[in-house]
């Protein structure tokens, strides 16, 4: 398949982009410096604006997936919250960009707090979510609702409460709209099995027009 991933730089769309290219997919990265990347077999590297329908439909025309992992730019207090919005801008740009370009499936690294700890009860309306979170959580949320009601052939997949490096095992558990946890009530997932999960979704699109999620 022919894959349009942004943010590929970061901590998971760098893993996302290994998993991609290890089966064979043809990937073009979209960065804003080419020189955090490295040629490689089947990569195309191209700097592009993901908060410009042009440039999304440009650089997407003839594919079959459109991946973005973005994130707001974050500092040592967590995300800031005057960026937070992009994550909604984004998901427009992405949608009015994807049309432009005959409307290839569209699949985008979301945010946990928007999955239900019990019916109708989201994470990030929870008492005890953390202030300095929730702005970006909701964020998430918003581009979740945008994608949601749009007309396109979108996925949303939330990671688990805890998302950071790790081991590939390819061993994990999926979900659709309640949070993952183990018995210990821990929610976790390591980013390369995160990886795994998604590229299985680019390569047998079972939650089409879904959001799902994943944890051990």
């Amino acid at each position: 398949m022919r894959v349009v991933l942004y943010g590929a730089t970061g901590m998971i769309g760098s893993r996302i982009l290994k998993e991609l290219l290890s089966r064979g997919h043809s990937v073009t990265a979209v960065v804003r410096d080419e020189s955090k990347l490295q040629p490689r077999k089947n990569l195309t590297i191209e700097q592009g604006d993901l908060l410009d329908p042009a440039s999304i439909a440009k650089l997407a025309w003839g594919a079959d997936v459109i991946i973005s992992s973005y994130g707001p730019p974050s500092g040592a207090q967590g995300p800031d919250p005057a960026q937070v919005h992009l994550l909604a801008d984004s998901a427009r740009a992405l949608i009015a960009g994807a049309r432009r370009a005959g409307s290839p499936r569209l699949i985008v690294v979301g945010g946990a707090g928007s999955l239900e700890v019990s019916p109708g009860q989201q994470i990030v309306d929870l008492p005890s979510f953390p202030d300095a979170y929730k702005p970006v959580a909701l964020a998430h949320r918003d581009a979740f609702y945008i994608l949601r009601d749009s007309d396109l052939n979108w996925t949303y997949f939330s990671p688990a409460m805890t998302i950071q490096p790790g081991e590939r095992t390819g061993k994990f558990r999926l979900g659709l709209n309640s949070l993952i946890s183990d018995e210990k009530g821990n929610s976790s997932i390591s980013a390369e099995d995160y990886a795994v999960a998604l590229v299985d979704e680019v390569e047998q699109a079972r939650h089409t027009r879904q959001r799902f999620t994943i944890g051990y």
